[in-house]
């Protein structure tokens, strides 16, 4: 495998691994001699993208066997990337055979320095593919990066979850025409009621009219409302915007996943050289039923508070066994959409099975309540080493070689 690619593309090939990389921590390529795709799924499960490259985007893209594949640390890459844009020529990426077990980096600086990378890659990585037809999903919109950034701009910057709340114009309730008017979506923040300072919390609401703020929206039928994580929505937004696309977002309900491409033309014919796809995972509690039947989460919340004070001799006691179960048992109003399935494998087992090395965001999972399962809808493109432990012992440190 070898490629070569410069200007433009190299900005638009940065800005792709910048984007993956706030995602997952393992990048797995897999390049045959019609494209090239980029997969990374993030610790919990919850967030999977993907990045294909045809042949047209690179100066120079060869695959010699049918079918390549291997998997590198991110944070590696991130590392080769490091060097400003604006000051390299070019880059060259060549993989000397399948079973080769370094991947070299070359870059060709203007000043004429040539800074080389061998990066230590993974030859058996575990690839996945989701099958989810966008076209399926019945709500979608477009925005413009820089006005969905502004919109966000009205939350907090710690918040983790934010809800959409899609409805027909001509189904706002009359008593509140007055004041909403036109504005059928709803932007609202998304605050885990698990937390002990919920009360406390900032919460933010938003009526947006599609026809001012959004290029396009569809949305037929009940109000439905979707809740996913910020920190992806964001990565991706920063993406669309560097490569000056508009962003497309089809969602279905609560609990079904939401997938973000971006839009390269006024109508559904627009073609481009490169394509990406973000599918993040989504709260399986309809926030619009627990506005309406508040009652029920508050019973709830009250039977499991009632439960701890009597199992509790002291307020000491209780205060440490409570901070204890709040880090120790997730909350679980977020679920895995392939859990929707059937296809979910216990936590424990999973969490057995394949242990995954946690980096970034620690707190990710344990507030959103999602929990690492070997399927969300993905279908395996190939098999890890079964026989070598995961972490960081299968991708020592790269070497670095500059040549004046």
């Amino acid at each position: 495998m070898e490629m070569s690619l410069s200007g433009n593309a190299l900005k638009t090939f940065t800005r792709s691994v910048t984007c993956l990389a706030r995602v997952g921590n393992e990048l797995a390529i897999q390049a045959s001699s019609s494209q090239l795709a980029f997969h990374t799924l993030n610790s919990s499960r919850s967030a999977y993208q993907s990045i294909t490259f045809k042949p047209d985007f690179f100066d120079v893209f060869t695959v010699s066997a049918p079918q390549v594949q291997c998997s590198v640390l991110l944070k590696a890459v991130c590392s080769v990337l490091r060097t400003p844009v604006t000051g390299v020529d070019g880059l060259h990426i060549v993989l000397p055979d399948p079973e080769a077990s370094k991947l070299q980096w070359t870059l060709h600086c203007q000043s004429g320095i040539r800074k080389a990378y061998w990066i230590t890659c993974n030859v058996e990585p575990d690839i996945q593919q989701l099958s989810l037809d966008r076209r399926k999903l019945p709500s979608s919109l477009v925005v413009r990066p820089r006005d969905f950034s502004r919109l966000l701009a009205n939350f907090q910057s710690s918040l983790q979850e934010i809800t959409i709340i899609a409805t027909e114009p001509s189904s706002v309730p009359p008593d509140a025409a007055s004041e909403i008017g036109g504005k059928s979506v709803e932007l609202r923040s998304y605050i885990d009621p698990a937390k002990e300072d919920n009360d406390t919390a900032l919460h933010t609401q938003l009526w947006i009219d599609p026809s001012e703020e959004f290029l396009q929206y569809k949305h037929t039928g009940d109000p439905v409302d979707v809740t996913f994580g910020v920190k992806e929505l964001k990565a991706f937004l920063s993406f669309c915007e560097g490569c000056e696309v508009d962003i497309h977002l089809f969602f279905e309900k609560a609990g079904e996943p939401i997938l973000m491409a971006p839009k390269f033309g006024l109508d559904d014919t627009s073609t481009s050289d490169f394509d990406v796809t973000l599918v993040l995972a989504t709260m399986l509690i309809s926030q619009i039923n627990e506005r309406n039947n508040p009652s029920e989460h508050q019973a709830a919340a009250a039977t499991a508070e009632l439960g701890q004070v009597d199992q509790e001799t002291s307020s000491q006691a209780h205060h440490g066994r409570s901070r204890t179960a709040a880090s120790e048992h997730p909350s679980d109003h977020t679920k895995i959409w392939s859990e929707l399935s059937g296809s979910v494998i216990r936590s424990g087992s999973a969490a057995e099975e394949r242990p995954v090395e946690v980096q970034g965001n620690a707190n990710a999972t344990r507030q959103t309540g999602m929990q690492p399962v070997n399927s969300m809808g993905l279908s395996k493109m190939g098999s890890a080493r079964e026989d070598e432990p995961d972490g960081p012992d299968l991708y020592p440190w790269f070497f670095i070689g500059m040549v004046l």
